[in-house]
């Protein structure tokens, strides 16, 4: 597909720059020209950016995001509660911007409990969602999650359209998965991606995302929160990175190395959970040798991969492992201080 405003950026012609930013310089960075389109209300490069992600994503509408998931998960609540959602129904290991979105707006949670299982969180069963959705207006999940598995979406779903409430998803982690069934836009009426995360695109960058008649609600709210100086850079760069090609090469090659480094048997691709006898050490000794983890949360250290990993890259992280002494966590084993995910 058209890269519609990496395009406009490269027909850019010199000029003299009296409007912001600063540094008055003609490049990539600029703001909303004329030639550049207006994010707020878009007529050119960014409307057809916009209706191309919404097509690939499968939504009624998407709105680029420079501020993060955090913007489209406010975005969310918000739109919720303009519609009437007093309570969400709240999984307890949710990203603080859930937590922070509903306090900030005055929506009530109904919390949703989750099990510890070998020192990580497991998703809800689908009891509990019920349990918690019967007392809430609607149901805010996390798929995938931070570990790399996915809420019973499906179920959810059915849930929802039972008791006619909405079902909004946190896909902050899951951006790659539009081409796969577990994707959360597959079963949500509102959902974010945080497309910087697994995807090629600049940080911060995201997209917020409705459908089943929830896109005009979306749209007043993310006017609400999305910043007014939005940066080209990052927005060319989600486009690009919604529309970059699904790599099932590497796809194929995670999975056997996940099996290879004995792995923790997760449901996504890019995120390898791996335990060692030494956490400190097996993170030092990594990093050492230019290897770094995503976290290292006292029971496991998290590779997080994407379509832009090499295979080669793979095979030198398995050739270190194997010089590491290994440990199996307990199941019992404490979650410690876990970093469910980085901010935006």
């Amino acid at each position: 597909m058209k890269l519609h405003i990496a395009e406009m950026l490269r027909a850019q012609k010199r000029h003299i720059s009296f409007h912001t930013p600063g540094h008055k310089r003609a490049g990539a960075d600029i703001t909303e020209l004329p030639y550049s389109d207006c994010l707020v209300s878009p007529t050119g490069v960014l409307l057809k950016a916009e209706r191309d992600v919404a097509q690939v994503l499968g939504a009624e509408r998407s709105f680029l995001l420079t501020d993060g998931s955090t913007c489209g998960v406010f975005s969310m609540v918000d739109a919720m509660k303009a519609r009437g959602v007093k309570k969400i129904a709240v999984p307890a290991f949710s990203h603080p911007s859930v937590f922070h979105a509903c306090e900030a707006l005055g929506v009530a949670i109904e919390p949703v409990m989750q099990d510890m299982v070998r020192g990580f969180p497991v998703q809800p069963a689908s009891k509990a969602l019920e349990r918690a959705l019967e007392n809430a207006d609607a149901l805010l999940l996390t798929s995938p999650d931070y570990y790399g598995f996915f809420a019973p979406l499906e179920e959810a779903r059915r849930l929802c359209d039972e008791q006619k409430k909405p079902l909004a998803v946190d896909g902050a982690h899951g951006s790659h998965l539009h081409f796969c069934e577990n994707y959360a836009g597959k079963y949500a009426d509102l959902w974010v991606d945080g497309v910087h995360k697994s995807l090629p695109a600049l940080t911060q960058g995201a997209v917020v995302s409705a459908k089943n008649g929830w896109a005009e609600a979306l749209h007043e709210s993310v006017l609400k929160f999305r910043t007014t100086s939005p940066s080209y850079p990052i927005m060319a760069s989600v486009e690009y990175a919604v529309k970059f090609p699904r790599n099932e090469k590497i796809e194929r090659a995670a999975e056997e190395a996940k099996r290879d480094m004995g792995a923790v048997s997760n449901a996504d691709w890019t995120k390898i959970l791996l335990s060692f006898a030494d956490m400190g050490g097996a993170e030092r000794f990594l990093e050492a040798h230019g290897v770094y983890p995503e976290f290292n949360d006292g029971n496991y250290l998290m590779f997080y991969l994407s379509p832009c990993t090499k295979a080669r890259e793979l095979k030198k992280l398995a050739r270190l492992v194997k010089k590491l002494p290994r440990r199996e966590v307990a199941e019992d084993a404490p979650a410690g201080a876990i970093p469910m995910y980085e901010e935006g």
